[in-house]
């Protein structure tokens, strides 16, 4: 094939992969990616602890724990949030909270004080997690999901490659300058939401003059298939939160320094932003069960040859080999909890989701700092390798019987239930507190 037909043909996939997603849903993406622009603490906390303040890997896995520990706490109650309030207020006042913790933790000097500001930075960071995803559930059709899921999981990446690089230069000169960077870029997601965003929150129906019965945390918790998935989510976060936490302190004990870490991290989201949108059109319609297989082993696998690892050569060959695995696995992932989840609780349903991840953020420094510091990291890339093998072990047996691509368990629910009652004439559709132009925000042709 001659350039030019290669140019032709690679405009026209990304045509595609583009075409016929909501207005809305492009306003979404454009928030992820002014968000991640600006994304420094998550990447460089634990290098800014041990190398800059001169603490331990112990000190820093906890305070790394700590981060973790408030997105955990805040997961489900922004679930809740999500679901009442709605999807837009909730993403305002995690963005506004987020932007101002995070603007003071740069200027905290006890260590005390370090510690319980990174708490409440991750509190406010991960809340806005649930109403992201729910909104996207909302304004885009269920056969669309897995693209945009993909394509907001690109937009995140290519964010996250730019300010990588440039945060791993930052961090040589000042450490303030990249704290005050990311609460400015948070700061500016709020405001484009502010202005652009709709709310989305999907309307109830009245039954006999009825509310349908509302979905609660018990509801969630007694799920068993989805609580499961929860679990399994969380091996796989454990293995991919030491991406941050664990190769960081690796590499220094390997004599690398804080820009070396950036542009090996920066690798990573270079080969997402290259591969994401050609791997999701081959896996948009395949078999979810062996992708989840498969993307589960690869991130095992991929850390676990970082045990061989004494070159940048090296660390950015398993880059390659677990950023794959994560190019598969967060769509199919996401796509399957919104097929999961009824359509009025998708708040909660995306809380205890995110919430897999938040306990992983917790648990993975901790597990990393323990086992380098008493067993060296070899241990840990090789704990990573059995985590993966389990997880895609759990999914072959988990997945057996999951519906067809393309149908909602949580829609099918809701159909199955109202058609059930046989609604009598009183029925009607009536919106919740402050509802948004759903009908049209699901419309409106992408610009």
């Amino acid at each position: 094939m001659s350039i030019a037909g290669l140019r032709r043909a690679t405009g026209e996939s990304v045509r595609k992969s583009v075409s016929g997603l909501p207005r809305e849903f492009w306003w979404l993406w454009t928030s992820t990616l002014v968000n991640r622009l600006g994304a420094f603490v998550a990447t460089f906390m634990v290098l800014y602890l041990t190398m800059e303040r001169g603490y331990s890997a112990s000190y820093a896995g906890l305070v790394a724990s700590l981060h973790g520990l408030g997105g955990v706490v805040s997961s489900v109650g922004a679930g809740v949030m999500t679901d009442r309030l709605g999807r837009r207020p909730t993403l305002l006042i995690a963005q506004s909270s987020t932007a101002a913790s995070v603007a003071l933790l740069g200027f905290m000097q006890d260590p005390a004080a370090i510690a319980a500001v990174a708490f409440l930075v991750g509190m406010t960071s991960n809340a806005s997690r649930p109403a992201v995803q729910a909104m996207m559930a909302d304004i885009v059709k269920p056969e669309d999901r897995v693209r945009a899921f993909s394509l907001n999981y690109w937009a995140i990446n290519l964010g996250f490659a730019i300010s990588s690089v440039a945060a791993g230069f930052i961090a040589e000169f000042s450490y303030l300058a990249g704290f005050l960077g990311e609460a400015a870029m948070t700061l500016a997601c709020a405001v484009l939401i502010f202005l652009k965003l709709p709310e989305s929150r999907p309307e109830r129906v009245l039954v006999d003059g009825k509310n349908e019965p509302a979905v609660g945390m018990r509801t969630v918790l007694r799920d068993g298939r989805f609580m499961s998935v929860v679990g399994l989510s969380f091996l796989v976060a454990l293995i991919f939160q030491q991406g941050f936490v664990g190769l960081p302190i690796a590499m220094g004990a390997d004599g690398f320094s804080s820009s070396d870490f950036g542009m090996i991290i920066a690798f990573n989201g270079v080969l997402i932003v290259a591969l994401q949108i050609p791997v999701t059109r081959f896996i948009e319609h395949r078999d979810t069960r062996r992708l989840l297989i498969l993307s589960s082993a690869l991130a095992g696998y991929g850390f676990g040859l970082t045990a061989f690892a004494g070159s940048l050569a090296f660390y950015a060959l398993a880059v390659c080999v677990w950023t794959l695995a994560e190019i598969i696995n967060a769509p199919t992932q996401t796509s399957i909890v919104v097929r999961l989840s009824p359509v009025h609780g998708r708040g909660r349903y995306q809380g205890m989701y995110t919430m897999s991840w938040a306990v992983a953020g917790l648990v993975a420094p901790l597990m990393s700092g323990f086992l380098i510091d008493h067993y060296g990291a070899d241990w840990l890339w090789g704990t990573c390798a059995v985590l993966g093998t389990a997880a895609a072990g759990g999914y072959w047996l988990l997945m057996r019987g999951l519906p067809k691509e393309g149908v909602d368990v949580g829609f099918d629910r809701d159909r199955d239930r109202d058609r059930d009652r046989d609604p009598g004439p009183d029925s009607r559709t009536v919106p919740e507190p402050e509802p948004g132009p759903v009908a049209d925000a699901a419309k409106s042709p992408a610009p």
